[in-house]
């Protein structure tokens, strides 16, 4: 199981979050977001191993602007949030292959989960992009820090992994073991972990690391 670190912006905790060697750090390119970056720094971006994938996280971007985050910011991933059609991914990705045809992007759309939700609607994705998200529906397209009832998961019979958000937190993270579904590709881990919006909490992320990797779940 891999771990995504989201909503990074300080370059020193970037620094010292890629010394836990994350397999995603996430970069929020929404302006209305708590953890907007609007100018990374781009030095401590190109000082990270190659193993970590830089994502950017977007909602109703423009394409060629997340293009152009692409480029600048030697992003290796790109979390679409907001409410993207199956036709915006795959332009996305059409332009991903033309300006950047030696390097594969991952595409990653994300989706507010509710009791109600129907995971059959998100059936269009599938040949589009390369992973799901599931987090908590809310009108700030996530980082709200509230968890969903997992067990809704169980309704989901797709063949495509899936980040798991919302909420995660040193506290509910034992429970993610106990779930029925293996289709879980990456945790993603944010707002739990924070002394103050964009600001992560090492130590707290360190003993998560620790115990999300010693399970060992692939």
């Amino acid at each position: 199981m891999k771990i995504k670190v989201c909503g990074m912006r300080d370059p020193q905790n970037i620094k010292s979050l890629a010394e836990l060697n994350p397999d995603y750090i996430g970069l929020i390119f929404y302006s209305e977001s708590k953890r907007y970056v609007s100018d990374p720094d781009i030095a401590v971006l190109s000082s990270l191993s190659p193993s970590i994938k830089l994502t950017g996280v977007f909602v109703d971007e423009k394409e060629e602007e997340v293009v152009q985050k692409v480029i600048t910011y030697g992003l290796s991933a790109v979390q679409l949030h907001g409410s993207e059609s199956p036709l915006y991914c795959e332009n996305l990705s059409k332009k991903f292959n033309s300006q950047l045809p030696d390097v594969k992007i991952e595409l990653i759309k994300a989706f507010g989960v509710h009791s109600a939700f129907d995971f059959s609607t998100i059936e269009v994705y599938n040949e589009i992009v390369d992973y799901f998200l599931f987090d908590t529906k809310t009108s700030d397209h996530g980082g709200s820090g509230i968890v969903f009832d997992w067990t809704i998961l169980d309704q989901y019979v797709g063949e495509k992994m899936f980040f798991l958000s919302g909420g995660l937190s040193p506290e509910n993270i034992d429970d993610i073991f106990n779930l029925a579904t293996k289709k879980i590709h990456a945790l993603d881990l944010n707002s739990k972990f924070e002394t103050e919006p964009g600001l992560k909490n090492i130590v707290s992320l360190k003993s998560a690391f620790q115990l999300i990797r010693a399970n060992k779940i692939s």
